[in-house]
C-alpha cells in the first residue's frame, strides 16, 4: 500500500467523526439560506485571494462544527465565516511547511504535496476585515478564533471535499491511457505531470475541464444544507458521476469532434464502480439525484463550464 493510499484509508476512517450532522438545530438565529449566503460568499473570498479549495471546505467545516457546540447570533455569522476561513488557511500553511521539512526525510511524502494544493500564506486579518466592511474589530475576531480552538479541542485536520475530489480523479486518470493498449499508464493532477509521459496542452486542457467541472458541483453542495447528511467522500463520488453524465451528454450532442473532446470521452467510459473505498450503491445515487436537482437549479453558473468543453 502507497502513501496516498494509506492517507485515504486514514480520512475515509475520520469523515464520520468529523461530521457536523444538524449543525443548525440550536440556531435560533441561523436559518440555511443564511448558511447557504454564507458560504456562498466564502466561496466567492477564496478565490478573491487565490486560495485552495482545501482551505475552503475545511473551512466550512470549521464553522459547521463550531455551530453544533455553540448558539450563534445572526450579527456574528459573518465574523464566525471569516475567522473559520482564517483558521483553515493557516491549518494548510502549517501544513505545507511541515511537508516540506519532511521532505527531505520521507521521500514518499511528495505523493501528499501533489494532492495539497495549498496557498503560500494566509490572508492578513486586515484584509478579511475590510470584506466584511469593517463591521467587525481585531480583537473580537482574535477572540472568536481561541474560542473556535477551544470548541473543537483544536482538531482540524479533517477529510474534506477536495482532498476527496483530489484523490478519485488521480484514482480515475491513473487507469486513463493515451495511444492505444501499448501506452503508459499515468496520473495528472493541476498539470503535474508523472515521469515517462508528457501530456499535449489538449489532453491537460481536457482533463482540467472535467476536475473543474467536478469542483463546481462540489462548491454548490457545499452552500447547499441539505447535503451535510452526506460524508465527503459520498457527495465527491456522486459529483464525479454526475459530471460523467454531464459531459457525455453534452459532448455527443455537441458537433466538436476534436481529439480532446474524444479523450474525455474515452476517460468518462472507465466503471464507476472501480473507485476504490466506495460506498452503497444506493446512497451514492440518491446523493446523484440530489445533487442533479441542485445543478438544475444552478444552471447559469455551469453554463460557461460547458461552453469550453
Amino acid at each position: 500500500m502507497n502513501y496516498e493510499e494509506s492517507c485515504f484509508l486514514i480520512q475515509k476512517n475520520n469523515e464520520e467523526r468529523f461530521l457536523a450532522h444538524d449543525c443548525l438545530a440550536r440556531q435560533p438565529q441561523i436559518t440555511a439560506e443564511a448558511r447557504c449566503k454564507l458560504v456562498s460568499w466564502l466561496i466567492a473570498v477564496y478565490k478573491h485571494f487565490s486560495l485552495s479549495f482545501e482551505s475552503c471546505c475545511l473551512a466550512v467545516n470549521i464553522m459547521d462544527r463550531f455551530l453544533v457546540t455553540t448558539s450563534v447570533a445572526a450579527d456574528c455569522f459573518q465574523l464566525l465565516g471569516v475567522t473559520a476561513l482564517l483558521i483553515a488557511t493557516k491549518q494548510y500553511v502549517f501544513l505545507k511547511s511541515f511537508i516540506s521539512t519532511t521532505i527531505c526525510l520521507v521521500v514518499t511524502v511528495l505523493v501528499v504535496y501533489q494532492v495539497l494544493q495549498v496557498e503560500v500564506c494566509s490572508p492578513r486579518i486586515k484584509q478579511l476585515l475590510s470584506l466584511c466592511c469593517n463591521s467587525f474589530s481585531k480583537e473580537q475576531l482574535c477572540n472568536l478564533e481561541c474560542l473556535i480552538l477551544l470548541r473543537l479541542n483544536f482538531r482540524l485536520a479533517a477529510p474534506t471535499l477536495a482532498f476527496f475530489l483530489d484523490y478519485f480523479i488521480n484514482r480515475e486518470l491513473s487507469c486513463y491511457r493515451v495511444g492505444g493498449s501499448d501506452a503508459t499508464v499515468f496520473t495528472v493532477h493541476e498539470g503535474k505531470n508523472c515521469e515517462g509521459w508528457q501530456p499535449t496542452e489538449d489532453q491537460l486542457s481536457s482533463m482540467k475541464k472535467y476536475k473543474c467541472f467536478a469542483r463546481k458541483i462540489c462548491e454548490l453542495s457545499l452552500a447547499d444544507y441539505a447535503f451535510n447528511k452526506y460524508q465527503p467522500s459520498v457527495i465527491v463520488q456522486s459529483a464525479i458521476n454526475l459530471t460523467k453524465e454531464v459531459f457525455r451528454r453534452h459532448l455527443k450532442q455537441s458537433s466538436l469532434k476534436c481529439s480532446s473532446s474524444s479523450e474525455i470521452l474515452d476517460l468518462l467510459s472507465i466503471d464507476n464502480h472501480k473507485l476504490p473505498g466506495s460506498d452503497t450503491h444506493a446512497l451514492i445515487q440518491q446523493c446523484t439525484e440530489e445533487l442533479k436537482l441542485l445543478v438544475s437549479l444552478n444552471q447559469e453558473s455551469i453554463q460557461d463550464l460547458l461552453a469550453v468543453v
